[in-house]
């Protein structure tokens, strides 16, 4: 049994395919993926771009997936329903709909292509965050005991948060809006694209950082791939520079043990009501 067969996440996101009905599969949403009030969002993403995996053989990996998040999804049986688009050379693009006792939860689009086989080419002016060393940085397990309550999932990853931006763990946000940190699953799975998109939406939301503590709901969430990441320890960085009509964007970028920009995201969210 390899170390894949045994990860909660390969667990979280696996899927049945149904006897007599095409492109549709059953997932078992597990309890341990809640944050605030209901499953976390970047988990029913990778549940959604699973299901397009296998529906597109030859373009295994997302490239490009948004998904629309139309009612919180509680732990339990959900239901994915798939639609293949067009089926192109380099890219293939359908539709998923994973729904729960006949509601639908989440909407997504997504192109999907085979990132083992893009081209290497590189120019970019992004530079990596500068991060100490995991062993210096912040664990799950120094979170304020009310986060762990609202987030069970944070149980499930290794998340070291860099110093300089969990003052608001302290009571003391620095109203950058910003926050990163080191990132890899407690259970030792090393990241491929499907996990790419549960850490899109893995660190806590920005807006602790703004002083507004509380669950922030995704409406949308948008996940760039670049390249399939190396493994080891991710590099993530969660940053907003606007909350107005009580929403806010949240962009990640996750780079990976190799230095590459490997995943870039922007998240529209709900902002937390002020105690």
């Amino acid at each position: 049994m390899t170390t894949a067969t045994r990860s909660e996440f390969d667990l979280g996101i696996a899927l049945t395919g149904h006897p007599e009905e095409a492109g549709r599969y059953e997932a078992e949403l597990g309890a341990g993926w809640q944050i605030g009030g209901g499953v976390n969002g970047g988990l029913l993403l990778a549940v959604a771009g699973h299901a397009l995996s296998l529906e597109h053989a030859q373009h295994p990996d997302p490239v490009s997936i948004s998904g629309y998040y139309l009612s919180a999804s509680t732990p339990g049986p959900a239901t994915v329903r798939t639609e293949v688009l067009r089926t192109g050379r380099g890219l293939s693009t359908g539709t998923a709909s994973l729904s729960q006792d006949g509601v639908e939860r989440l909407r997504v689009v997504a192109s999907h292509g085979d990132l083992g086989t893009v081209d290497g080419e590189v120019r970019t002016s992004a530079t990596p965050p500068q991060l100490p060393p995991p062993d210096q940085c912040i664990g799950v397990e120094h979170a304020p005991k009310e986060l762990i309550e609202q987030a069970a999932l944070l149980e499930r990853f290794d998340l070291r948060l860099d110093p300089a931006t969990v003052g608001w763990a302290l009571g003391q946000p620095s109203g950058q809006g910003r926050i990163q940190g080191w990132f890899r699953l407690a259970d030792g799975r090393e990241p491929d694209p499907l996990l790419i998109l549960l850490v899109a939406d893995a660190l806590p939301p920005v807006t602790f950082d703004l002083g507004l503590p509380g669950w922030a709901p995704t409406i949308e969430l948008t996940v760039h791939l670049r390249a399939k990441p190396a493994p080891g320890w991710l590099r993530v960085v969660h940053s907003t520079r606007n909350l107005a009509g009580g929403y806010f964007e949240e962009d990640a970028e996750v780079w990976d043990s190799a230095g590459r920009l490997v995943a870039q995201s922007r998240q529209l969210a709900r902002a937390p009501r002020p105690a």
